[in-house]
């Protein structure tokens, strides 16, 4: 499984000259509301096995929680569903926050 630091992906998001990634945000509603890196896009963890039919298998996806691990559960069942280029943000929005966004809030 691949993953990218939170600065690794400002950088991505930050370069004109590559396509952007589909940032799959799973965590709970209220939490994405609390937070979120801007461009996300909100698919709680439960609904991705109902749901993943809305990404597009081909587009590089960023999977995105709090602090990575329900992000990495995610990414691997992306992988098995045919999925090409998934990527687990590493420490999650919480490492963001430290490393990217210090203004975001933090629960």
């Amino acid at each position: 499984m691949r993953q990218i630091r939170p600065s690794e992906l400002k950088n991505w998001l930050d370069d004109a000259e590559r396509p952007s990634p589909v940032l799959l945000d799973v965590r709970e509603p209220n939490e994405f509301e609390y937070c979120r890196i801007d461009g996300s896009v909100p698919m709680p963890m439960a609904s991705v096995p109902a749901r993943c039919g809305e990404l597009d298998a081909a587009a590089p996806v960023v999977v995105i929680c709090h602090h990575g691990g329900r992000s990495m559960q995610v990414a691997m069942f992306l992988e098995r569903q045919g999925f090409g280029e998934v990527i687990n943000l590493a420490g999650g929005v919480a490492a963001w926050a430290g490393e990217v966004d210090p203004a975001m809030p933090r629960y």
